[in-house]
């Protein structure tokens, strides 16, 4: 199962009760785990943590964003903490099996749906940004709530990727993202008449002022200590024990002591385990020596591809060949994933690099939608033959029945034309990535178009099967006809990468 972990930022930490209807409605959402609450009165802010699916991540951010909205009023809010939105920050982070890409899509999604469905304003920054401007939150923050209210829509620069080029009145904007996991981080060096050495040496770790780029920086006075103060935004760029190594040499220069550290909130387990591994010397530890990783790995939440393929061979009608049919397009759709991967960062590629990039992004939302797909065909089935089993003893009863099954038919039919949908845009990928792409996996590329093109076929008999029972037949011939047309556009594609493929392999 992959799961993504969000972090989003409230500007209200004063009244509990707004806090709390707030996080209510991210727990409502089936699936998420509300794993902290964090409020700060000076700051009037609160940080909420959630883990979810990555099918439901999104809409548990939605719904705590929503409620932000109907709840808080930036035009009466103060606080030590900038700010440009009731919800000001969203960002999401990768766990286990989820990658950086997954969390772009997510971020893309979830903008889309907060400018259309609420009319907020909203700024992609970190790895989700647009454009370099906005890679940095604090650039994206410039002047806060109050100069959006007056920038948005007279300074081109402030444009937002989605929703109005106008700031909500009362919400503002906000910012949603995709981040590695940012790690809270303090160095202790004894007493307060320390205090000066902690401040030159935080001035030498943080990025802004020459130090390590992925690290930010402030010495301290905390409870009579000095401390030097970090938020590692980036431990695979910078890990733990470099900064701390870093920290502790420039500590003996000024003569004064480390005496602890401290991790503040939640820590990626692979951070120590590097900062461990370093300090141990195992230069060949691998995380495969975990007796609790190899555990997780046998025994995670989620179905196996054993346990797929056991339902599908069972004699129960559902999942079925609907299912079967997103599950191909979500395989190809990895597979063109794969083949951009295997192309950033090569020189031989440089010209096509971002590109690239954009279609790993746009090929692992079409992953996540295809997968959750498979589960969705098969509910749809599930709620047709619920349907028919329907009593039918008075006409009340059969009129009711009738009208359930036509509608159960209908959600039957646009399931798998959404799956159709989905596995020509990933036929659309696996062209680019056939003809731009990693020379190498060119044959991947080709493996990833004749799946698509099998998933948009098998996706387009159930489209008709369906649509077959439905009685409006306007409804019926407008569902099989786009069916049709786009298996003949996939085709087409397939046929394409087909021939490039053939011509690469060819002596």
């Amino acid at each position: 199962m992959k799961l993504v972990e969000c972090v989003p930022n409230f500007s209200e930490g004063r009244r509990p009760d707004i806090v709390e209807a707030i996080r209510a409605a991210i727990a409502s959402v089936e699936g998420v785990a509300v794993l902290d609450v964090s409020s700060d009165e000076s700051h009037n802010r609160s940080v909420i943590t959630f883990v979810a699916p990555l099918a439901v991540a999104a809409e548990a951010a939605f719904a705590g964003i929503r409620e932000a909205r109907d709840r808080i009023d930036l035009t009466k809010h103060t606080g030590e903490h900038p700010r440009i939105g009731a919800t000001d920050v969203v960002p999401f982070i990768p766990l286990e099996g989820t990658t950086m890409e997954d969390c772009i899509a997510l971020a893309r999604a979830l903008g889309d749906r907060v400018g259309r469905e609420l009319a907020v304003p909203v700024y992609l920054y970190e790895r989700a940004a647009t454009r370099p401007s906005r890679e940095n939150l604090a650039d994206v923050r410039r002047g806060e709530f109050e100069a959006l209210l007056t920038e948005l829509g007279a300074n081109a620069e402030r444009t937002p990727d989605f929703g109005p080029n106008r700031c909500h009145p009362t919400f503002g904007a906000v910012a949603i993202g995709a981040r590695p996991f940012l790690v809270a981080y303090n160095v202790y060096l004894g007493p307060s008449s320390n205090l000066p050495a902690a401040k030159k040496i935080a001035k030498a770790v943080r990025g802004s002022s020459g130090g390590f780029r992925f690290v930010k920086g402030l010495g301290l006075d905390v409870d009579g200590q000095a401390q030097v103060s970090m938020n590692l935004v980036d431990t695979t760029q910078t890990p733990v024990h470099r900064v701390f190594d870093f920290i502790k040499m420039e500590a003996e220069s000024h003569g004064v002591p480390v005496t602890w550290s401290e991790i503040v909130g939640l820590v990626p387990e692979r951070a120590l385990l590097e900062t461990a591994a370093h300090h141990l010397q195992l230069t060949r530890f691998t995380a495969a020596q975990l007796l609790e990783a190899r555990v997780r790995e046998h025994t995670s939440g989620g179905e196996s591809m054993t346990g797929f393929l056991a339902a599908i061979a069972s004699s129960a009608p559902a999942p079925g060949g609907g299912s079967v049919a997103a599950h191909a397009g979500a395989l190809a759709a990895a597979l063109a994933q794969m083949v951009a991967g295997l192309t950033i960062g090569k020189k031989k590629y440089a010209s096509v690099d971002g590109e690239m990039k954009e279609l790993a992004i746009r090929a692992a939302a079409l992953t996540n939608t295809l997968s959750a797909l498979v589960k969705r065909d098969a509910d749809a089935y599930t709620e047709v033959s619920n349907a028919y089993a329907l009593a039918k003893e008075t006409d009340a009863e059969k009129t009711s029945r009738d009208a359930a099954i036509q509608a159960a038919l209908a959600r039957a039919a646009d399931v798998p034309l959404e799956t159709a949908r989905a596995c020509a845009d990933v036929a659309d990928l696996a062209m680019t990535a056939a003809e731009r792409g990693n020379t190498n996996a060119v044959s991947d590329a080709g493996v990833a178009a004749l799946l698509a093109e099998a998933g948009c076929k098998a996706a387009s008999y159930n489209v008709r099967i369906n649509a077959a029972s439905i009685s409006d037949r306007a409804i019926a011939v407008r569902l099989s006809e786009e069916a049709a047309a786009i298996v003949q556009r996939v085709s087409g594609t397939a046929a394409k990468v087909a021939a490039r493929v053939e011509a690469a392999l060819t002596p």
